[in-house]
C-alpha cells in the first residue's frame, strides 16, 4: 500500500512540472487517471476525486465533510502539487454530478465500471451462454451462418442444408429487417419466422433473428432459440429491456458509431432484467476509408475479453462487406480469442434480396469453416 501510494504521488507531481508541454501533458494526465484507478483498487475505495492545484486547506476539509455526509469514509491523499480523495463506501449511492460541483473538485473518477454486470469484477470466469444445445462462450465455439433475409422455405432450405454439411452450428435469417431505405425488402415477418423455426428443426439447429420493434418481441421470442439486436438498434433501451424481459439468449451487436463502453451498458439493460444470457459481436464500426463497408475492430475482441465475462463473436460480413476480406478477418477474429464467427451465406447471391454482394457461396463458408476449425484446435476451443 505504502509503495502504491508513493507512485501515486509521484505521478501527480510530475506531471503538474510547469515544463512539461502540451502534448506531453495529455499523455502523462491520461496516464495518471489509468494509474489511479488501478492502484487504489487495493485501497478498496470505490471513487476518488482529484482536486484542483492549489486547492487551500478549508477547501479540502469541506470536500471531505461533504463526502462524510453522504455516508462515506475518505483517505486523503497530498501530493506536492495535486490532492485526491478516496471514497470508501457503497458507490451505488455516488452522485458522481454532485461531487463535481463541490468548490475545489478537478474531477471524480469511479474505479468501478458503470457496467456492474457485465463487468469481470461481478463475474471472474467467462459465461458461457446455451443457446439451443449449443454452447457459446469458455472454449465453446459458435458458428453462426445463414442468408441475410428469409426469402422462401425452399431457399432456406438449400441454405441450411449447405451450411449444416459445412460445420454451422446455429442458423441465422431475418424475418425483420432493418433497411436504410423504406423501399427495400423489409423481411416476411412472421412468415419469415415459421419458415426458419422449421428449417431449424428439421435441421436440428437452433435459430437466431433480429427483433427490430418491441412489439414483435413475444413472436420472435416464440420462434428463435437467440434473439438478435442489431448494429442499428443497440441504444434502443426500450426494446433491451424488453428482449431481456423474455429470459431467451441476447446476441447484441455493437453500434456502427458505439464504443465498447456503449456496448457494454446497453448488454446491462439487458442483465438488469436478470436475463444473464448475453452474446457481444463486433460486427464493425464507421470509417472514413471507403475500401470496405466498415471498419473491422479485430482488437475489440481481446479488450471486450479484459472487461467483461460475456462471450463475443465477430461478424466480418458486415464488417467488411467483401466476400474475398471475410475468410482472412474471421480468422483473425478467432485467433483474437472471440468465441465464434457469425457470416451470411447464399446459394445465388445475386438473387439475394438482402446484401447479396457480401454472402459467401457455400463452397466458400465450407472452406472457411474448415480453417477455423483448425485455427479453434491451436487455441483449445472448438465448435
Amino acid at each position: 500500500m505504502f509503495a502504491n501510494q508513493v507512485l501515486c504521488e509521484f505521478f501527480l507531481a510530475v506531471t503538474r512540472e510547469s515544463s512539461i508541454d502540451g502534448g506531453m501533458f495529455c499523455l502523462l494526465d491520461f496516464w495518471i487517471r489509468f494509474c489511479l484507478c488501478r492502484l487504489v483498487s487495493s485501497w478498496d475505495f470505490r471513487v476518488i476525486i482529484i482536486l484542483k492545484s492549489g486547492v487551500s486547506d478549508s477547501q479540502i476539509d469541506h470536500v471531505v465533510d461533504v463526502v462524510q455526509s453522504l455516508g462515506f469514509a475518505t483517505h486523503v491523499s497530498r501530493g506536492t502539487f495535486r490532492t485526491i480523495v478516496g471514497l470508501i463506501g457503497d458507490e451505488s449511492t455516488v452522485a458522481i454530478q454532485k461531487l463535481k460541483s463541490i468548490v475545489g473538485v478537478a474531477d471524480v473518477i469511479p474505479v468501478l465500471p458503470a457496467y456492474k454486470l457485465a463487468s469481470l469484477e461481478a463475474h471472474p470466469q467467462p459465461s458461457i451462454v446455451s443457446v439451443g444445445r449449443v454452447r457459446v462462450g469458455g472454449g465453446h465455439l459458435a458458428m453462426i451462418a445463414g442468408p441475410c433475409a428469409v426469402e422462401s422455405a425452399e431457399r432456406m432450405n438449400s441454405i441450411a442444408k449447405a451450411v449444416k454439411t459445412a460445420g454451422a452450428n446455429i442458423l441465422r435469417g431475418g424475418a425483420f429487417k432493418p433497411r436504410t431505405s423504406p423501399y427495400s425488402f423489409q423481411g416476411l415477418g412472421i412468415d419469415g419466422l415459421k419458415i426458419l423455426r422449421e428449417t431449424g428443426d428439421r435441421y436440428d439447429m437452433p435459430v437466431v433473428t433480429e427483433v427490430t420493434d418491441p412489439r414483435n418481441v413475444p413472436d420472435v421470442n416464440e420462434y428463435a432459440d437467440l434473439i438478435q439486436i442489431g448494429a442499428r438498434n443497440m441504444q434502443n433501451f426500450v426494446l433491451l429491456t424488453e428482449v431481456g424481459q423474455s429470459q431467451k439468449p441476447v446476441l447484441l451487436k455493437r453500434g456502427m458509431s458505439a464504443t465498447l463502453e456503449d456496448l457494454l451498458m446497453s448488454a446491462e439493460y439487458v442483465l438488469s432484467q436478470g436475463n444473464p444470457n448475453v452474446i457481444l459481436c463486433e460486427r464493425g464500426i464507421k470509417g472514413f476509408d471507403r475500401a470496405t463497408r466498415n471498419v473491422f475492430d479485430v482488437a475489440a475482441v481481446p479488450a471486450l475479453k479484459a472487461l467483461s465475462h460475456l462471450p463475443v463473436i465477430v461478424d466480418p460480413s458486415h464488417a467488411t462487406g467483401r466476400p474475398d476480406l471475410i475468410p482472412a478477418c474471421a480468422y483473425a477474429g478467432l485467433a483474437a480469442g472471440a468465441d465464434g464467427v457469425h457470416m451470411e451465406v447464399h446459394d445465388c447471391p445475386e438473387e439475394a434480396m438482402s446484401d447479396g454482394p457480401q454472402a459467401l457461396l457455400p463452397s466458400q463458408f465450407a472452406e472457411v469453416v474448415s480453417q477455423l476449425k483448425k485455427i479453434g484446435q491451436l487455441f483449445g476451443r472448438t465448435f
